[in-house]
């Protein structure tokens, strides 16, 4: 009997092990700089990859800038080499990837924090002020003077949002709260400067400030470790027109360390730690059941962020040029809560704050963004 071709050639397909599989696409992110490791933006990014590349088997190469200048550096050697598609972690890397994208029209760029142009390229963007409102209501609801902090990193639109939506959300739990704002600078230094942090830290204490919520990249180390450093308030170091209005924190177990330092009249401080979960860095003896000094963090899942766009590139899915945002609503933003702060975020407080959350996804709460 003749054989048919197609079933021959089918046959042979199977026997020599022939595969029609799309190779995986090559991928390339850019970081900004303070690197992979930063405990913050950059680290959540760079843990997305780890999942991308656990999950799917493939391999993501990194760029690491020294500088921020160094961004564009990378964004140029990725499109040299051809990768199909090209992630910049930040604005910085916006003015590189809307260049490269022009000129390399068939290569694809993704943009964390920016939206740039063209038909081969997406901004992953983020309501941050909708997270930032959560912990701004659950700052309000926790201080003990009425006087709270914020520092930004570098003064511009995208900070403004962070802080926009803490302000709202601490007048919203507590009409007569004073939230003190201040700025590390006004160039992507301002990213990188712990010292400037610790003074500006430092500063609002002296103003009667007990939390501080820091939207700085690694800048944020400054007020994290001035408020490990310091642990509390003390009542003869509040300023005039300044008192104790509340002891939320009473019942909560306490280190040797805190107790000796903290004697007497006083109360303790706490930072908001910003786009990963930095509660852990308030743990001061290793303890987490004794109090800790992070009260929570405005979680950006940029690790999510950068993991859809992998996977979708490596399933072949459809490219969605333009802007995709990450919200409450789908999981882009959160305030963290884990074993390092559940013993100060009770559980009525917690419901309170999760009952906001459902009003601002269902548009009951309108958030400001400026």
């Amino acid at each position: 009997m003749k054989s048919h071709p197609l079933l021959t050639l089918t046959l042979l397909s199977l026997l020599c092990g022939v595969s029609h599989a799309q190779p995986a696409p090559a991928i390339g992110v850019v970081l900004d700089a303070g690197g992979k490791n930063d405990r913050s933006f950059n680290q959540s990014a760079y843990q997305g990859v780890l999942r991308a590349q656990k999950d799917l088997g493939i391999k993501v190469d990194i760029f690491e800038p020294t500088t921020a200048g160094d961004v564009g550096r990378g964004v140029q050697q990725f499109s040299t080499e051809r990768k199909d598609l090209i992630i910049g972690i930040g604005f910085n890397s916006l003015d590189s990837i809307d260049r490269a994208a022009k000129t390399n029209s068939n290569l694809r760029y993704a943009a964390v924090d920016a939206l740039p142009s063209g038909n081969n390229t997406m901004g992953l963007r983020f309501r941050e002020h909708e997270g930032s409102f959560l912990v701004g209501y659950l700052a309000g609801l926790s201080s003990s003077t009425s006087v709270v902090g914020f520092v930004g990193g570098m003064d511009i639109p995208l900070i403004h949002k962070f802080e926009a939506g803490y302000t709202a959300g601490v007048k919203l739990a507590c009409p007569k709260c004073q939230v003190i704002a201040r700025y590390l600078g006004t160039t992507p230094a301002a990213w990188n400067n712990i010292p400037g942090a610790v003074a500006l830290a430092g500063g609002m204490k002296n103003k009667g400030a007990d939390i501080i919520f820091a939207a700085a990249g690694g800048s944020g180390r400054g007020v994290i470790n001035f408020v490990t450093r310091t642990q509390c308030i003390k009542a003869s170091e509040l300023p005039a027109g300044v008192s104790f209005g509340s002891n939320n924190f009473a019942k909560v177990t306490k280190s040797a360390s805190y107790q000796k330092t903290c004697a007497g009249n006083s109360r303790p401080m706490f930072f908001i730690g910003v786009d990963s979960n930095q509660n852990y860095l308030g743990d001061t003896d290793s303890k987490p059941a004794t109090l800790n000094h992070g009260l929570t963090s405005m979680v950006k899942r940029v690790d999510n962020a950068v993991y859809s766009v992998i996977r979708s590139a490596v399933k072949g899915e459809p490219w969605r040029a333009g802007d995709i945002n990450f919200s409450l609503e789908n999981e882009g933003v959160e305030y963290a809560m884990d074993t390092y702060n559940d013993k100060l975020v009770t559980p009525a407080v917690r419901e309170k704050v999760e009952k906001v959350k459902g009003l601002i996804i269902s548009g009951g709460i309108k958030v400001p963004s400026k």
